[in-house]
């Protein structure tokens, strides 16, 4: 009976299914061949972004520079950017008695690696003890070191004889004594600002890390 009824169909009908048939095929095996593709070009686009390096996280070497400068009040210590520093005559040994706003008025001087010398400054003398944060404070010939937050910048000592909460800041000769001489400015040996090393040479120093800070 089937055979009967497409015997009996027009000739332009019989073209019209087998055209039908073959677009069908034709539209399956697309289909196939698009999903197969979309499928293998997910593959090494998932891979390449899985084995894309991580963003780094490295800094510098941190290592905080202590130099000197001089005026005509005499020589003393900076850091390598041109900072000066300043010892608190309030801290015992090499433990500092500065924390909170005195702290904030007084950064201290800080390191996250080695702190080197160069100039003037004597690799022997350097050293670091360790606040209560975590953080390294450089110290020299055992005084903990300080900026002046009102300095405005390097070459400026604006914080020379104050003696903001309770005790005299001065600042440091080579020789680790106080230096007391009026000082308010003076010709910094490095540019720019922070603690970056600028000088070429400079002496590892020992570290000592024994004494807690006096964060709080």
């Amino acid at each position: 009976m089937r055979n009967l009824t497409v015997s009996r169909m027009s000739a332009p009908a019989r073209l019209a299914t087998g055209i039908g048939g073959v677009v069908g095929v034709a539209l399956l095996a697309a289909a196939c061949s698009s999903g197969s593709s979309s499928t293998a070009a997910a593959g090494p686009a998932s891979t390449a972004a899985a084995s894309s390096p991580a963003a780094s996280g490295a800094s510098a070497s941190g290592a905080t520079v202590i130099t000197t400068a001089s005026s005509a009040a005499g020589t003393f210590l900076t850091t390598s950017s041109g900072r000066a520093v300043y010892l608190w005559v309030k801290d015992t040994g090499d433990t500092s008695a500065c924390s909170g706003a005195c702290a904030g008025a007084w950064p201290p001087v800080t390191t996250t690696g080695t702190a080197t010398a160069a100039g003037g400054a004597k690799a022997s003398d350097l050293g670091t003890i360790t606040r209560s944060d975590g953080t390294k404070q450089v110290t020299y010939d055992g005084h903990p070191l300080y900026y002046f937050a009102g300095d405005s910048g390097p070459g400026t000592a604006t914080g020379q004889g104050s003696d903001s909460f309770g005790a005299k800041w001065w600042l440091v000769a080579p020789s680790g004594s106080d230096v007391t001489a009026a000082v308010s400015s003076f010709t910094a040996g490095g540019s720019g600002s922070g603690s970056a090393p600028s000088t070429p040479a400079a002496t590892p120093a020992a570290s000592s890390s024994s004494a807690g800070g006096g964060w709080s």
